[in-house]
């Protein structure tokens, strides 16, 4: 489901490639000058992210000469992808693009953006017409047939609560036996259909469907329902816009929402050393705050993660 639109600053990002000391520029070649390359990106929010020569040491040899690396999304996609300016389909912010420009950056490269259809992003990357997929991009096993993905979120199923939650629903356990609104043909319909037939107990959940969410916030509000199931991030988004109204449930025991399926960059299954290298670069982005900030800087807090994994598809 396409996320709606969330009025946020634009991520500015300025990249400089530094020449090594013997002179050379960005168009450095493979015998040695691309080990001196240092690539800076300067992220809102999150500050300046530099080379990590050993981090640079794990990127394959094609790559490290040319100091690029091809990237196609498909945006708009909020908040891991969109458009720096409508009209505009050669820039890009969000989400994914600054982890990426600052993943890049920590490994020596310089992302080159395109915008490509949605469904054309996986044989668009079987073809090799470019390196790296990006965008919200659910790792599903399906899709590992063909790409290697690099997990650095995972969203989930949120539910959505009156602000007093008076019904006391911290989690899917708290829905049994109330009313509880999703979208039309969504995966939470299914999901929450099969779960009150297997460990309801004979308080079965009532499945009250609308065509879009905004509606089934609208049925909360007015007291028709108990609560709303919806994917987390889009959850989020609305408690900011009524922050003195709803709250999204806490549900401790999974922070990136029910049954989260992680997110991942994806690269082609038969570049794993490409895969292996971002990972890294991804983790030390974690270890340092760098990954929290920018997390924090498009309120996605909800859907990060610990560890960077590869291929942890649920599905």
């Amino acid at each position: 489901m396409r996320l709606r639109r969330i009025a946020l600053g634009t991520a500015a990002l300025t990249i400089a490639l530094a020449a090594a000391a013997c002179g050379t520029n960005d168009k450095a070649d493979p015998a040695g000058t691309a080990d001196n390359r240092t690539v800076t990106v300067t992220v809102d929010g999150a500050g300046s992210v530099t080379t990590d020569p050993k981090l640079a040491a794990k990127v394959p040899a094609d790559w490290r000469a040319k100091g690029t690396i091809t990237v196609a999304t498909n945006a708009p996609y909020e908040p891991f992808i969109d458009f720096q300016n409508e009209g505009d389909t050669t820039k890009f912010k969000g989400l994914d693009y600054d982890l990426v420009q600052a993943a890049s950056a920590r490994l020596g490269l310089a992302p080159q953006w395109s915008q490509q259809p949605f469904d054309g992003l996986v044989p668009g990357l079987q073809a090799a017409k470019y390196d790296m997929i990006v965008g919200g991009i659910t790792d599903k096993k399906a899709r590992q047939q063909v790409a290697t993905f690099v997990d650095y979120s995972a969203s989930g199923t949120g539910f959505m609560v009156l602000k007093a939650n008076p019904l006391a629903i911290n989690d899917v356990t708290g829905l049994c036996g109330h009313a509880v609104g999703v979208q039309k043909a969504s995966n939470q319909a299914k999901n929450l259909a099969e779960y009150s037939k297997a460990s309801c107990d004979g308080k079965a959940i009532t499945i009250k469907e609308y065509p879009e969410n905004p509606q089934a916030v609208q049925a909360l509000l007015a007291g028709a329902i108990d609560a709303v199931a919806a994917t987390k991030v889009n959850l989020m988004e609305t408690q900011q816009q009524l922050a003195d109204k709803v709250v999204v449930a806490g549900d401790s025991a999974n922070p990136n929402g029910w049954l989260a399926s992680p997110n991942g960059f994806g690269f082609l299954k038969a570049h794993p050393d490409l895969a292996q290298a971002y990972q890294a670069a991804l983790q030390s982005l974690v270890d340092d705050g760098t990954y929290g900030k920018i997390l924090e800087h498009w309120q996605q807090q909800g859907i990060g993660l610990a560890t960077i994994t590869i291929d942890k598809a649920i599905d």
